[in-house]
C-alpha cells in the first residue's frame, strides 16, 4: 500500500536535512490542502502568513532537541514522522510575537488543531505554540508516532478527540 511517507517524504532529497524546510508540497495533501486555504483567508482579512517549515527531519529534530536539552536541562523527544501533519505559519516574515488567535479561528474552521489550545481551549496548557497547527489530535499523537494511526482524508481531529474522550 502507498504511503505518503514512503513516496514522498523518504524519497525527497532533504529527508535528512538539518536546516528548515517549508516546503508545502511536504505535507500530506490534506493538510496541504487546509494550510493553503488558512493562508488564503489570512490574506482576505489583510493578514499576509508565510508557511515557515513544513517537513522536519529526524536529523533536525534531535538538533533542536540538543540545543534546548543544553539551555533547559533534560527531557524526552519523541522523533517520528508526524511532521507530515503540521505546519508552522508565520506573519508576513519570521516573528513569534503577538496574536495568533485569528490562526486557532482559521485552524479550527478548516479541520487542523492550533497550537495555541491543541483542539482544546478549556484545558490549561502548560506548553503554546501559537503559529503551529496539526492535523492530528493530541490524544492520538501516540498512536501516530508509533505508526499504529494515520489520518484519512475524512479524518476530523475535533470528532477523534471527543471519541476518544468518550471511550
Amino acid at each position: 500500500m502507498a504511503s505518503f511517507f514512503e513516496d514522498v517524504i523518504r524519497s525527497d532529497s532533504r529527508f535528512n536535512s538539518v536546516k528548515r524546510v517549508a516546503d508545502i508540497n511536504l505535507l500530506e495533501p490534506v493538510t496541504r490542502s487546509a494550510v493553503s486555504r488558512i493562508v488564503e483567508d489570512a490574506g482576505a482579512l489583510g493578514i499576509d502568513l508565510m508557511v515557515f517549515e513544513t517537513y522536519r527531519s529526524q536529523a533536525r529534530q534531535q538538533e533542536l532537541f540538543n540545543q534546548v536539552r543544553r539551555s533547559f536541562g533534560s527531557w524526552e523527544s519523541t522523533i517520528s514522522d508526524s511532521q507530515l501533519t503540521w505546519s508552522k505559519l508565520l506573519v508576513a516574515k519570521p516573528s513569534w510575537k503577538g496574536d495568533f488567535s485569528f490562526l486557532g479561528r482559521l485552524a479550527h474552521e478548516h479541520g487542523l488543531i492550533w497550537g495555541g489550545d491543541w483542539g482544546d481551549p478549556a484545558v490549561p496548557h502548560t506548553f503554546i505554540d501559537a503559529v503551529h497547527v496539526q492535523r492530528c489530535a493530541v490524544s492520538l499523537q501516540p498512536a501516530l508516532f508509533r505508526g499504529s494511526f494515520y489520518p484519512d482524508a475524512d479524518y476530523n481531529p475535533y470528532r477523534a478527540a471527543r471519541a476518544t474522550v468518550a471511550a
